[in-house]
Formats: structure tokens, C-alpha cells, sequence
């Protein structure tokens, strides 16, 4: 084949000479123009950070040197003022000549240079695979022992992969080259500007650090289980208007969609930290059921048709507000109280999650069912979701409580050290132990968070259904929560995982839910569809570990 269009090395040089020249020219006056300004200015910077935490200067010399160093900065600062003109036309100077001459002289040719290389790399390994089979072919011919003919597959074989190997290589080789060519131009706008690139620069080069980067494998592993239920959920957007005539895209149902997944956003959230320790938790619907029984108790409508342990409650001589704000506290306390016991078991006696939450579940549904004889309170007072949760035009504003829970767990995760030590323990409980973190408190501390964030969610449950707690309210909720956190990305294994996961996890499933109740698909089903999501997400998350592994 033709290979004109191929550069070598050397040519590839020559190219790029005439652009180092100018610009390397136009550089080295930049540098002596900010040799006194820019450059003292960072450097006295520096020795002014440094002397803040250096300890062997007294008060009176620290004080004494600050003082110079400040007014030796001052006098750069003025240098570099001065000399910015004349930078920043320099800048302007070379930053034309690349724009005019980087991309046409230079890049262009190398990137075509590429593209063959690549065809020619191509038709080399088909050119190769073709002998082989021919050689391979010839070889059977000649044979007939059974054993000789399997050890031929077998050399055959291990001489297909070495040419895929070969072939990999240069193409790799060959990216890597069309990649350096495009880099270098910010390489030297890098050196021009110091570190500074416009927006579009910067969005530039991310664009192109993910095409450099990309691997379908690994990005299907990632996201392939969203672009199914994407799939999944434009093919019921298409069927659900012919089937039932009612259009599922639409304002109201999104609105709803957003009002549902947001109780169910505080749960998700809360066991999201315990799968973070490679943990779960199977008590969350029972929670739910005993976080809105309480609720509805507290703020009945009248006295309560119910008891418990054969007690009626009466609270309707407190303020509502008090009740409402009581019935928080009595959902928190409850959910807390049994987090914290299954967190205890879970942390002191090294007792899986598992267990302790299912014997919570056990507990608690055996609890509230005896106590409260299985019946439903009825109605919470009517005035309540309307000053809790109220809708302005339109717009429901339990949404609101969502997102602030969203915003408040990201910056535990994130921004403190309880969350760095989470992270730590679900990663490796053994080495965060062994670096001084207490793997008890840890464990400890995320159960406790997640018993508050039950406690909230069960509340605004409560609120926005009206009422109608029961100890059967929330049965399978804990599926709900946990499928929402894996097909979020937090994964199994634990210490992986991101809040902005679990608020997609929680969002994609209620839509789900809320697409197929609409298409008439009957609950029981929609089990079934759950249990696929999650078998699947399950699966993409232990290959994703094996494949770090």
C-alpha cells in the first residue's frame, strides 16, 4: 500500500518546527517580561504561605519578615501591572499564529497521518490472519493424530491472539500520537497563559480526554443498565398513548413522578451509607409502616379510632404544629432506636447486616401488628399537608424537602470526616482500622443516619398520603430503596458510590413504577420487571469488581 501520507518521526518535527520557533520565540520574551513581576509575585506568595506555618522565627522576626515580604510583593505586583500590556500582546501575537497556522500546518497532516496508519495496521492483521488460517489450514491437512490436531488449535489460537495483540498496539500507538498533536497546542497555550483556558478550551480538551479514554466495554459496564431502562422507558412512553390513550410524558405526571420518589429518596438515602459497608438493610418498609403508624397517631383527625396496647391516644389539645413537629420527633426517635440496635450487633459482634436488619424487620412488624391489632388509624388532620407541604402553583413543594436531604447527605459524604471514614471502611474495614478510624463509630454512625433519614422519610409519607398508617404500609420499600442505590452505582462490594447515583437510582425506579401503573400492568408484574433491574445491576456491579480486581 501507498504510505505517502504517513510521517515519520523526523517529519513530524519538521512540521511542528516553525510553530515552536515563533512561539518559543514570543515565550522566552513573556518570560522575561514576567521573570520580575508574575514570577516574584508567586514566589513571595509562597514564602508568605510558608512563613504563616513555619515555627522558627520569633513573633517579632515573623512579623518583621511578613512586613518585607508584603512590600516586596507589593513592588512585583507593580512590575507585573506594568508589564501586562505587553504580555497580553505577546499572548494575543502568538495565540493568532496558532489559530492561523497550528491546526492546517500541523495537526491536519498528522490526524491524516493517522487515519492511514490505522487502515494500514487494519490490513495488516486481516493480511496476517489470513496466512495463519492458511498456514493453519495446511497444518490439519498434514495431520491425523487426535492429540496433534488439538495442540495445533490450541499454537493456532495463541497466534490469533498475538496478532490482536500486535494490532492493538499499534493502534494504541497511533492514538496516542494523534493525541499528543492535539494536546501540544495547549501545552503551549498552557505556557502562555499560565495555566488559564477559556471555556470553550476547556470543554475542548475534556471532550477530547474522553474520546482518548473511552473503552465501549468499560462504558457499557457503566451505563448500560440506564440505556435499557431508557429503552425500556421510551418504548412505554410510545405504548401507553395507544394502549390506554393518556399521555405518560406530560408536566403533571413528571410532577408526580418527582412527589412519590421524594419520601422515598430519604430511604433510599439512608441505606445508601449502609451498602457504602458493604451492607443493607431489610427493615425499611417495616420502618416506613411503623414511622407512618406513629405519625398518623400523633396527628389523627379527632381522637384516635385505634389503640395501642389497648391505649387511645388523644392529642388533639396540642397545637398542630406541635403535632406535626412531635410526630417528627417520635418517627425519628423510633427508626433511630432500631438502626442503632441492628448498627450495634452489626459493629460489635461482626454480625451481617443481613441478620440484624432482618431481625429488626421481624421485631418491629411483630410489634406494631400486636400492639395496634393490624388496623389502619384513618386520617391525619386535613390542614397539615397544606402547611408542611404545600403546592405553589402547582408546584409540590415536598420536592423541596428531597432536595435539601440530598444536599445535606452530600456534604456528610463528602465534606466531613465521618464520610471520609465511611468511605474508608466500606473500602477496607481492616486498613481503615489499622490508619486510627473506629470502624464501630463508623458503623454505628451510618446506621444512626440512616434511622433519622427513615424517620423523615416515613414522616413525609405520612403527610403526603394523609395518613393511613398501618404495619403493613411499606411492604417491599426496602427493595425499592436498595435496587435505587445499586442501579445508582453504589456498589455491593463497598466504599463506591455517589449521592447524584442514588438520586438517578430513585427517580429511574419511580418512574418505572409509575409507567407501568399507568400501562395497567398488573403490581405483581411489576415485581417481576424490580427483580430483573436488580439481578442485572447486580451482575454489571460484581463484573465491574472483577474487572478492577
Amino acid at each position: 500500500m501507498a504510505t505517502s501520507t504517513i510521517l515519520t518521526a523526523e517529519r513530524e518535527l519538521e512540521l511542528r518546527k516553525p510553530i515552536d520557533e515563533y512561539v518559543g520565540k514570543i515565550q522566552a520574551q513573556i518570560n522575561e517580561l514576567r521573570l520580575d513581576g508574575t514570577d516574584q509575585v508567586v514566589n513571595i506568595q509562597n514564602d508568605l504561605d510558608n512563613l504563616k506555618r513555619d515555627r522558627i522565627y520569633t513573633a517579632q522576626e515573623k512579623a518583621a519578615r511578613e512586613a518585607q515580604l508584603k512590600k516586596d510583593l507589593e513592588a512585583a505586583k507593580a512590575v507585573e501591572a506594568k508589564n501586562k500590556p505587553e504580555v497580553d500582546k505577546l499572548i494575543a501575537d502568538a495565540e493568532s499564529y496558532l489559530k492561523a497556522h497550528y491546526k492546517t500546518e500541523y495537526y491536519m497532516p498528522v490526524f491524516a497521518s493517522c487515519q492511514r496508519e490505522r487502515a494500514d495496521a487494519k490490513a495488516r492483521y486481516q493480511a496476517a490472519v489470513a496466512e495463519l488460517e492458511k498456514e493453519h489450514q495446511a497444518t490439519l491437512a498434514k495431520l491425523s493424530d487426535a492429540q496433534e490436531i488439538k495442540d495445533e488449535k490450541y499454537v493456532h489460537k495463541n497466534r490469533l491472539f498475538d496478532a490482536k495483540m500486535q494490532r492493538d498496539k499499534e493502534l494504541q500507538e497511533i492514538k496516542d500520537r494523534r493525541h499528543a498533536a492535539f494536546d501540544y497546542k495547549y501545552h503551549l497555550i498552557d505556557m502562555l497563559r499560565l495555566s488559564k483556558f477559556t471555556f470553550y478550551e476547556s470543554v475542548d480538551q475534556r471532550w477530547e480526554n474522553y474520546k482518548y479514554t473511552f473503552n465501549t466495554r468499560d462504558f457499557l459496564l457503566k451505563n448500560g443498565l440506564y440505556i435499557a431502562i431508557i429503552l425500556i422507558f421510551i418504548a412505554l412512553c410510545i405504548i401507553t398513548p395507544i394502549v390506554k390513550n393518556v399521555q405518560l410524558l406530560t408536566v403533571n405526571n413528571i410532577l408526580n413522578i418527582l412527589q412519590q420518589a421524594s419520601p422515598r429518596m430519604f430511604l433510599a438515602l439512608g441505606v445508601a451509607g449502609l451498602i457504602l459497608l458493604a451492607g443493607t438493610d431489610l427493615s425499611i418498609g417495616r420502618m416506613v409502616g411503623m414511622g407512618m403508624t406513629a405519625a398518623t397517631i400523633v396527628m389523627h383527625q379527632g381522637i384516635n379510632t385505634g389503640s395501642v396496647f389497648g391505649v387511645t391516644f388523644d392529642f388533639t389539645g396540642l397545637p398542630v404544629l406541635v403535632r406535626v413537629f412531635l410526630a417528627l420527633v417520635v418517627c425519628v426517635v423510633l427508626c433511630t432506636v432500631f438502626t442503632t440496635i441492628a448498627g450495634f450487633f452489626t459493629a460489635k459482634f461482626k454480625m451481617h447486616p443481613f441478620i440484624s436488619t432482618m431481625a429488626n424487620m421481624l421485631v418491629i412488624f411483630g410489634l406494631v401488628t400486636y400492639s395496634t391489632k393490624g388496623v389502619s388509624f384513618g386520617a391525619i388532620e386535613t390542614t397539615i399537608p397544606s402547611m408542611i407541604i404545600p403546592k405553589i402553583g402547582g408546584f409540590p413543594t415536598i420536592i423541596l424537602w428531597a432536595v435539601a436531604a440530598v444536599v445535606i447527605v452530600w456534604f456528610i459524604w463528602n465534606k466531613t470526616t465521618f464520610g471520609k471514614n465511611l468511605f474508608a471502611v466500606g473500602g477496607n474495614a481492616e486498613a481503615a482500622a489499622v490508619s486510627g478510624i473506629s470502624v464501630f463509630a463508623v458503623t454505628v454512625g451510618a446506621f444512626v443516619l440512616a434511622g433519622i433519614l427513615y424517620g423523615f422519610g416515613s414522616w413525609l409519607e405520612c403527610i403526603r398520603m394523609v395518613g393511613s398508617g398501618s404495619a403493613a404500609y411499606g411492604q417491599g420499600w426496602e427493595m425499592d430503596a436498595i435496587a435505587a442505590c445499586v442501579v445508582g452505582g453504589v456498589s455491593f462490594t463497598g466504599g463506591i458510590g455517589k449521592i447524584s447515583g442514588v438520586v438517578v437510582g430513585v427517580f429511574i425506579f419511580t418512574a418505572l413504577t409509575y409507567s407501568l401503573t399507568t400501562l395497567g400492568i398488573d403490581t405483581n408484574l411489576q415485581f417481576v420487571f424490580s427483580g430483573i433491574i436488580i439481578l442485572v445491576a447486580v451482575m454489571l456491579d460484581c463484573l465491574k469488581y472483577v474487572q478492577k480486581k
